[in-house]
C-alpha cells in the first residue's frame, strides 16, 4: 500500500519542505510506499545538497506547473494532487501541510484513507477578522503587510482571500484522523481558531547539518553577529540595520554583522535592495560578499559552507522575527554550538530556546543589544548557552523526527 506525502512544491531548500521529506521517511519506516506530491513540477533533484537527503527514488505525483507570478494561487489546488493519486495508487494514508483539500474530502471518506495534517500556521488567523478579539489575528502583520500591502499586491492577495473558501477545508479536527503542528506556541493559536490543540511534533534538523559537539572555543572567535533567512520583510532586517546594530556599535566598537538569505522571488530581491539601501543610509561599510573588511555583510543566496565558517567564527547567532512558527535556522545555529538571541514571541521562544532555557529573549532593541552584548563580552555565559543550544540540538535531529512521526501514525493506521 502507498502514503501519498502532499505538498505545494518540493522545489526549494525550505523548512516545510524538509518536514514532508521527514514524512516520506516515517511512511517507508511503518513499510508503507511514499508517494510524493506537488502542485508545481516536482523537482527532488537539490535534495542531497540542501538536506543530504536522496528522495530520487519515490515515485511523484503533480500537477505540472511552475512557480511564477500566480503561485499564490496554485496554493489552492493541493485537493488536485489528492485526488490525481487516489486515482493512480491504492493509498492508505495521505499526509498534507496545507488546508487546501476541501474538494477532496468526500472522495478520501469513501475510501476510507487516513488523513493526516500538519499545520504550519492556522490560515484562518491570517484573514478571519473574527479572531481579532482573541489575540490570535495576524493579517495586520508584516508577513502580511510587507508583501501585500502595497499596490498591485493587495489586488492580488485580496482576490486570492475571496477564492480560499471554495478549497480551503473547514475544522481539520472533523477531516483528518491525526493533527499535527511544529510548536507549542502555534498549537494554542490553532486551539484558538478550531477548539481542539493538535500535537505538538518539532520539526527536524537536516541530516546533513552536523550536531558540533565541540564548538569552537569563546576565545577564537570575533564580535559578529549571524543571521540567517531569507530576504523578505517579516525578517525585520531593516529594523536590525536600523536600531539595533548601530546601538550595539556603541557598545561593542568592533562589531560585524552578516546576514545570509535566500532571493528567490522577485519581492525577496526588492527587499534585499531594500537592505542594503539602509546600511548605506546609515553610514555602514556593507558588502555582498564576505572577503571584504566592512561592517555590515548581506550575502545573497552564500552555500551551507560559508554560512558554518561563518558562525563558527562569529558569537552570536540572531533571530529577529516576531512570531516565527518555528525557526529553522535557529535550530540549525544551535546545533553549530551558536547561542542564540530571539524574540520573546512565537514558537521559537516557546519550543526552540524554551523561554529562556536554551538561549537569550528580547521585547524590545535596548534587550536584544544587552543579551548580544552579554554573549559578546562574558565568556562563562557564552560557553553555557553554547552547550546549551548543542544539547537542545541533539533532541532535532532528523532520525528521532522519522521515529517520533511514524510512532503518531502508527496510532491511527
Amino acid at each position: 500500500m502507498n502514503a501519498l506525502v502532499a505538498s505545494f512544491y518540493w522545489s526549494r531548500a525550505t523548512g516545510g519542505v524538509l518536514v514532508s521529506a521527514g514524512f516520506v521517511k516515517s511512511f517507508e519506516f511503518l513499510g508503507l510506499d511514499p508517494v510524493v506530491g506537488s502542485v508545481v513540477k516536482a523537482d527532488v533533484s537539490g535534495f542531497p545538497e540542501w538536506f543530504g537527503i536522496d528522495m530520487s527514488g519515490y515515485p511523484r505525483v503533480d500537477l505540472g506547473l511552475g512557480l511564477g507570478r500566480f503561485s499564490l494561487f496554485m496554493r489552492l489546488l493541493v485537493g488536485y494532487v489528492i485526488r490525481k493519486a487516489l486515482k493512480g495508487y491504492p493509498i492508505r494514508v495521505v499526509y498534507t501541510d496545507s488546508p487546501m483539500y476541501k474538494r477532496v474530502v468526500n472522495e478520501v471518506r469513501k475510501r476510507g484513507v487516513k488523513l493526516v495534517e500538519y499545520i504550519h500556521f492556522p490560515v484562518e488567523a491570517v484573514f478571519r477578522r473574527e479572531f481579532l478579539e482573541t489575540g490570535v489575528f495576524y493579517g495586520d502583520a508584516s508577513l502580511v503587510s510587507g508583501r501585500y500591502g502595497r499596490f498591485p499586491y493587495n489586488i492580488y492577495y485580496g482576490l486570492y482571500l475571496k477564492l480560499v473558501p471554495f478549497f480551503m477545508r473547514n475544522n481539520p479536527f472533523d477531516v483528518a484522523q491525526l493533527v499535527l503542528t511544529n510548536s507549542r506556541w502555534t498549537a494554542q493559536v490553532a486551539k484558538a481558531v478550531y477548539g481542539e490543540e493538535p500535537e505538538v511534533l518539532n520539526p527536524p534538523i537536516a541530516p546533513n547539518v552536523e550536531v558540533v559537539e565541540d564548538p569552537k572555543p569563546f576565545e577564537s572567535r570575533v564580535n559578529a553577529v549571524v543571521i540567517v533567512g531569507r530576504f523578505t520583510e517579516e525578517k525585520r532586517y531593516h529594523w536590525v540595520i536600523q536600531e539595533l546594530f548601530p546601538r550595539l556599535r556603541k557598545v561593542i566598537g568592533d562589531a560585524k554583522l552578516f546576514i545570509f538569505g535566500s532571493t528567490g522571488a522577485k519581492t525577496a530581491e526588492e527587499y534585499y535592495t531594500k537592505v542594503f539601501e539602509v546600511a548605506r543610509m546609515q553610514g555602514l561599510r556593507v558588502s555582498d560578499t564576505i572577503d571584504r573588511d566592512v561592517d555590515v555583510y548581506l550575502v545573497k543566496n552564500a552555500p551551507r559552507n560559508m554560512i558554518n565558517s561563518v558562525m563558527d567564527r562569529a558569537k552570536v547567532f540572531l533571530h529577529a522575527t516576531i512570531n516565527e512558527h518555528w525557526g529553522i535556522a535557529v535550530a540549525e545555529a544551535m546545533a553549530r554550538g551558536l547561542p542564540v538571541v530571539v524574540h520573546r514571541s512565537g514558537g521559537t521562544w516557546s519550543d526552540l530556546v524554551y523561554e529562556g532555557s536554551y538561549g537569550l529573549g528580547y521585547t524590545d532593541t535596548d534587550e536584544a543589544v544587552e543579551a548580544i552584548a552579554k554573549l559578546m563580552m562574558d565568556s562563562a555565559t557564552w560557553r553555557l548557552y553554547s552547550q546549551k543550544a548543542v544539547e537542545k540540538a541533539r533532541e532535532l535531529t532528523f532520525s528521532r523526527f522519522v521515529e517520533k512521526a511514524a510512532s503518531l501514525i502508527k496510532k491511527i493506521l
